[in-house]
C-alpha cells in the first residue's frame, strides 16, 4: 500500500483538482485535471475511465474530501483525498 505522498511523487496516480475553473486557472498541479466538485456526478464515467488511483485535491482539503466520499459511494474505491493542491504540488516537485 502506497501513501498518497508516494503515489504523487512516483506519478502513479491521476490527479484531479475539484476547485472551480477560475481557481484552477490561478494555479494548479502540472498535469492535473480540473473537474469542479459540482460536475462530479455528470462526469462519473469519465473518472471511472481514468488511470487509478485517483488523487483528489482542492484549496484546503474540504471539497476534495467531499469528492472522495462521493466517488467511493459510486464504486470508485481507489481514490484518495490529498488535501490542498499546494501540498500535492510540493510532493510532486520534491
Amino acid at each position: 500500500m502506497y501513501s498518497v505522498e508516494t503515489l504523487i511523487k512516483e506519478q502513479k496516480a491521476t490527479i484531479v483538482d475539484v476547485r472551480t475553473p477560475a481557481e484552477f486557472m490561478g494555479g494548479h498541479v502540472e498535469g492535473s485535471i480540473n473537474i469542479p466538485l459540482n460536475e462530479l456526478p455528470a462526469r462519473l464515467d469519465e473518472i471511472k475511465a481514468m488511470k487509478k488511483p485517483v488523487v483528489l485535491c482542492c484549496a484546503s482539503g474540504n471539497r476534495s474530501g467531499q469528492a472522495t466520499y462521493f466517488l467511493k459511494q459510486n464504486g470508485i474505491d481507489d481514490c484518495y483525498n490529498a488535501g490542498s493542491w499546494l501540498d500535492v504540488n510540493y510532493y510532486k516537485n520534491n
